[in-house]
């Protein structure tokens, strides 16, 4: 068949008719299952990158927008090749190198994170580089793909706008299913290597038909041995995931900590790049991150003797359930309610982080439904819900501290840990403006001056009694905890100048942005 045929010949003749309907279902499959693909490996996008620089929402605008990019500059490359004869062969190498490289990126993988660790880029370097060196070409290779085939399409059908509207919905309607597909399906059945190393494939068997009965042999043959050498080094060095468990939200992994610890297994989770906490599985009362021992500090000296009687505690946020282990042990008697959003993280923390969660009760689900329908009030609600600098900002909105307000009674403490910068945290500033407009007491707590720009601190707010200046800890590491509210309100950008956060406006991402764009973001 020939890449030419006139629309005149094929339509007059009835024993062509039925062949051109199906050159041009062929021609539709292929539209729509290269759109599915590139969308699969969007959504892959920010899973694959995660375990190098995390996810926030500056992660996923690099991907978007390079894959966007990409996806621009292939459909006007493939008009301007469509204009210039190109035919059904070009469709297939052009899918064929789609599938190659995909099979690459997994080789590539690993030594760019290596590259991009080694030169200490920021968030917003790391995203992007990650995402034009891995994305750009796939994208921008599959974007040639519809523009070529709408132009061999009207050469075999006149309706223009029928062909043209086709093409579009086809690949809209592909988009849409590789959306819902790799989000609510593949990711966590397959894992995401797997899922690029399909990707891959498929498209090199869309290439197939487009490259039957070529006249150049030796590229076909060298297409062949690129295929074989890209599949072996894939299989043997891109296919080795660094995760132990892939589930809807994080790439999940437990790894040794004993240098940390006095003699005794510890155990930390690291969910996507960041490791979130530390457990010594044999004394569960160890708190070994100082900000997990400064929240269990806090509330004991706000709260004081109750504590040891037993107290009624929300943690909005499990992780490696480092304090609602403690809790349980030092205060056999309080009631532990966690809202955890993935189950897999509980599952890994129950498994292997000596978690027991019989004396718990766990929900997951979003932290801010689960508080507004526990069963209280709380003596204590918890928030540790940050993932490195990934913001769930409706946990940090007015609308979320009156709820927080109304969960608590009246003497109640609710403590956060957040990631800012020293020595201006503008988040930090905004969350505890807003926070004073349902708390008398709010106040900013550090166990040390830091040596690096990047801070984990934590915020107290209560209408009940202020904490002292200064909390000693009462068992555990000797640390202990400053007060710094007003020296952290008085210094750098003026609280004037600091917003109120709400459902409607919480510019988190901008608060932070000396974080994402320094080299410890």
């Amino acid at each position: 068949m020939t890449d030419t045929a006139t629309p005149s010949t094929d339509l007059a003749q009835p024993a062509l008719r039925a062949t051109t309907r199906r050159v041009l279902q062929g021609y539709a499959a292929t539209v729509f299952v290269s759109s599915a693909l590139l969308l699969v490996l969007e959504i892959v996008a920010g899973r694959l990158v995660a375990p190098y620089v995390g996810v926030s929402l500056y992660t996923w605008t690099s991907i978007i927008g390079v894959i966007l990019a990409g996806l621009s500059l292939g459909n006007w490359l493939g008009g301007v090749w469509a204009d210039k004869g190109a035919g059904r062969r070009s469709v297939g190498w052009v899918l064929a190198a789609g599938g190659l490289y995909c099979l690459a990126s997994l080789a590539l993988l690993d030594p760019l994170g290596a590259a991009v660790q080694q030169h200490g880029l920021s968030l917003l370097s790391a995203s992007f580089t990650f995402a034009a060196v891995l994305f750009f070409m796939p994208a921008a290779l599959i974007g040639v793909v519809t523009p070529l085939l709408t132009t061999l399409s009207l050469r075999l059908d006149p309706r223009a706008g029928h062909v043209v509207g086709r093409m579009h919905a086809l690949a809209a309607v592909g988009s849409i299913a590789g959306t819902f597909a790799a989000g609510y399906w593949l990711v966590q059945s397959f894992g995401t290597r797997a899922v690029v190393l399909t990707s891959g494939l498929a498209l090199l068997a869309l290439a197939l038909p487009f490259l039957r009965g070529s006249k150049r042999p030796a590229l076909v043959l060298l297409g062949v041995a690129v295929l074989a050498t890209g599949a072996l080094v894939t299989l043997r060095h891109g296919l080795a995931s660094s995760c132990e468990h892939e589930s809807a939200y994080f790439c999940i992994r437990v790894v040794e900590q004993p240098e940390v610890t006095p003699p005794g297994a510890a155990r930390g989770l690291v969910l996507d790049h960041l490791l979130h906490g530390i457990n010594h599985l044999t004394e569960p009362d160890l708190l070994i991150a100082p900000y997990v021992h400064g929240l269990d500090e806090l509330a004991y000296a706000q709260l004081g003797d109750a504590y040891d009687d037993g107290l009624a505690w929300f943690f909005a946020g499990g992780g490696a359930y480092s304090q609602p282990r403690a809790v349980q042990a030092l205060s056999p008697k309080s009631s532990v309610t966690v809202a955890e959003l993935d189950p897999m993280v509980t599952l890994t923390a129950a498994e292997s982080l000596g978690l027991e969660p019989a004396g718990m009760t766990i929900e997951h689900r979003d932290a801010r439904l689960a508080l507004a329908d526990a069963d209280g009030p709380f003596d204590v609600i918890v928030g540790d819900v940050f993932h490195d600098l990934a913001i769930p900002f409706h946990l940090v909105t007015a609308e979320f501290a009156a709820l927080v307000r109304e969960r608590l009674r009246p003497d109640g403490l609710y403590l956060m840990n957040v990631v800012d910068a020293f020595p201006d945290p503008r988040l930090i500033k905004a969350i505890a403006k807003t926070l004073q407009t349902q708390f008398r007491h709010v106040d900013i707590w550090m166990d040390r001056v830091p040596e690096a720009e990047r801070v984990t601190f934590i915020i107290s707010a209560s209408n009940g009694p202020r904490l002292p200046k200064t909390v000693l800890a009462r068992h555990g590491f000797r640390r202990a905890w400053s007060r710094m509210t007003e020296d952290i309100m008085a210094f750098g950008t003026p609280p004037t100048e600091i917003p109120v956060l709400t459902d409607d406006y919480a510019p988190v991402e901008r608060l932070i942005a000396g974080l994402l764009l320094g080299k410890d973001g």
